[in-house]
Order: structure tokens, then sequence, then C-alpha cells
């Protein structure tokens, strides 16, 4: 499942993506690098489908704000860090 829940969470936001920036391809290099952040969310073994919906819609805005990879990638973990924290919180009440 986790890996079909990576490529939900992908495709759910590089879909929305483009219906936001119309004039943007299909096959732009922003898609490659998004499947490649979500990909390295699997070594933190996470796979909730809607946390990584989530963190994938995350770094797609973060990384046309920051025009950087690596600071898009790293707001985006605090984003995807904050939804567990409060998460946990919620498990815990």
């Amino acid at each position: 499942m986790s890996s079909q829940a990576r490529e939900g969470a992908c495709a759910f936001a590089w879909r929305n993506y483009l219906l936001i920036h119309s004039g943007i391809s299909e096959n732009d290099n922003r898609r490659s690098a998004l499947y490649r952040y979500i990909a390295s969310l699997r070594d933190t073994g996470e796979d909730d489908f809607d946390l990584l919906q989530i963190a994938a819609v995350a770094y797609l805005k973060k990384l046309d704000e920051l025009q950087d990879n690596q600071c898009a990638r790293l707001a985006a973990d605090q984003v995807l860090a904050k939804c567990l924290e409060a998460r946990g919180s919620k498990h815990d009440s």
C-alpha cells in the first residue's frame, strides 16, 4: 500500500498543481522533483495517504515560493511534522 499511497499523493498534488498553473507542461521538472521528494519520505516510514498528499501539495507550493529544492523540502517537512504532531496530540487526548 505504501507505494500506492505515494503514487496517489503525487498524482493528486500534480493534477491540482496543473489546474492552478495552466502554462505548466505535464512533464515539467517540478513533477520529477515532487516524486523524488515523496519517495524520500519512504525512509521515514510515512505511508499515510492523507499526510503524503499534504506533504506533496506543501512541497509544490514551497518550491514555487522559494525557488529552491532544498528549502522546499525543509518547508514541506515542517508542514508534515506539524500534521504528525497534531495527529499525535489528538490520539493522546
